[in-house]
């Protein structure tokens, strides 16, 4: 499959997308940027500033969002009015990437360090009721994570791993027993990830140009290409959810090196995604 151009150049570090009537669509990042970029019909973009990184994204049950910001969360009321919850620590170097929310409306984000040092990265839990918990350490670039259909399994890439691994999940013990769900070689990175609801996981291969699809077997079967290297994350929308949306990215690239690089993406992917899960504080 070949996806399409949806925008121009909109985002320096596009990431993150997330799909919700609620919004009226689509909502992604401009990571580095620190914005909140919503699509419109006619394929402009709307921007909204939130700090100095907007991370990651989901919907709250009451309207709005809740976003990871540089080193916790935000949360956006339902008349677009943000409060910053408390930082999560205090080292420059170390800010929140990716993250989703699990079926019992908990919003998990994990970090990274801004030199993608070993190690030096966590995953935390921010529940309902405001509080924030380390889940796990030792991780390096945590990245794209999602439920199956029916909540017993996690998907989870950690980049630097060049893997994506599969959790057990229950709701009072979380995601356990961390296994290798595809292993890729060192050339591909996996990035941003979603799920479909015949449980297919397809992820988004930083550098290489393409989404992947994974059955739920772990045995690639389908391949979406992308006209710029790094494809940064997907996921499903439109009135049907039958729409993959790709993000791009063009950190580190030259002015001019690549004329679409910082676009989104959109391919008719033959299945169905799954609804957004929402945060429930």
């Amino acid at each position: 499959m070949r996806a399409e151009q949806v925008t121009g150049r909109v985002a320096h570090h596009g990431e993150g997308p997330v799909w919700w009537p609620g919004w009226g669509g689509l909502r992604f990042v401009d990571m580095l940027a620190g914005d909140v970029l919503a699509l419109s019909d006619d394929g402009s973009v709307r921007r909204v500033h939130v700090g100095d990184v907007a991370a990651a994204l989901r919907p709250r049950r009451g309207g709005g969002a809740v976003v990871a910001v540089e080193r916790g969360f935000a949360l956006e009321d339902a008349d677009g009015s943000l409060s910053t919850l408390p930082p999560l620590w205090t080292d420059p170097g170390i800010r929140m990437n990716e993250g989703g929310c699990d079926p019992q409306g908990r919003f998990w984000c994990g970090s990274m360090a801004y030199d993608q040092a070993p190690g030096a990265a966590s995953m935390y839990r921010l529940d309902p009721d405001g509080s924030v918990r380390e889940v796990f350490s030792g991780l390096t670039v945590s990245n794209g994570l999602e439920w199956s259909s029916d909540g017993t399994s996690a998907y989870y890439a950690d980049t630097a791993t060049h893997r994506v691994d599969v959790f057990d999940s229950d709701p009072g013990a979380g995601p356990t027993g961390r296994r290798p769900f595809v292993t890729m070689s060192d050339e591909q990175n996996p990035d941003g990830l979603t799920v479909d609801a015949e449980g297919g996981v397809w992820v988004a291969l930083f550098g290489s140009g393409v989404v992947h699809r994974y059955d739920a077997a772990g045995r690639l079967d389908a391949v979406v290409e992308v006209p710029t290297p790094q494809v940064t994350a997907c996921t499903f929308g439109g009135p049907d959810l039958d729409q993959l949306f790709v993000t791009t990215s063009r950190q580190g690239m030259e002015p001019g090196e690549d004329p679409v690089a910082g676009a989104l993406f959109r391919v008719d992917a033959g299945v169905r995604g799954l609804p957004v899960r929402e945060f429930a504080g």
